[in-house]
């Protein structure tokens, strides 16, 4: 092979990697989005809509089944940020800050329980398209629990 047909092949392999390598990245960014759309959380008590959030992924409460308490809108009131303790929970975001890792998980984010106040790691997978199985966690994913949440 003579240095002009290995500089045209050279060129041909840049062109077609080159040009693949959107259509990869557009299916990662499928996969990573099949996760997007509100979820019943296992005690079917409130949804969770998760949203795209810049490049990472999010969820905020969107449906209560009590969504106030003595005609009062039910706020976090185990907020530790005392100045927090009168935002409406419906709205309220927590989950933050989840990446796709290419396969199948959203890791690297934070859950905030409102019943405890606390904020534990996380991640999550789809099981199939309506079943998401969400760990928290404190240091490492075997101390934790998994729940069960169904696609809405």
């Amino acid at each position: 092979m003579n240095a002009f047909t290995r500089t045209l092949y050279a060129l041909f392999l840049l062109f077609v990697l080159g040009g693949a390598t959107p259509l990869f990245a557009q299916e990662d960014s499928t996969a990573a989005n099949a996760v997007l759309g509100e979820w019943l959380t296992a005690e079917g008590t409130s949804k969770i809509l998760i949203y795209k959030c810049d490049d990472e992924f999010c969820g905020k409460i969107s449906w209560l089944k009590e969504p106030e308490r003595d005609g009062k809108p039910r706020v976090d009131e185990k907020n530790p940020e005392e100045r927090l303790r009168t935002q409406p929970l419906l709205g309220l975001v927590i989950l933050r800050g989840f990446t796709f890792d290419g396969e199948d998980t959203w890791e690297g984010g934070k859950i905030y329980d409102p019943k405890s106040g606390n904020d534990y790691s996380a991640k999550f997978e789809l099981a199939d398209p309506s079943t998401l199985e969400l760990r928290g966690y404190i240091l490492l994913p075997l101390l934790g629990r998994t729940e069960i949440w169904t696609r809405e």
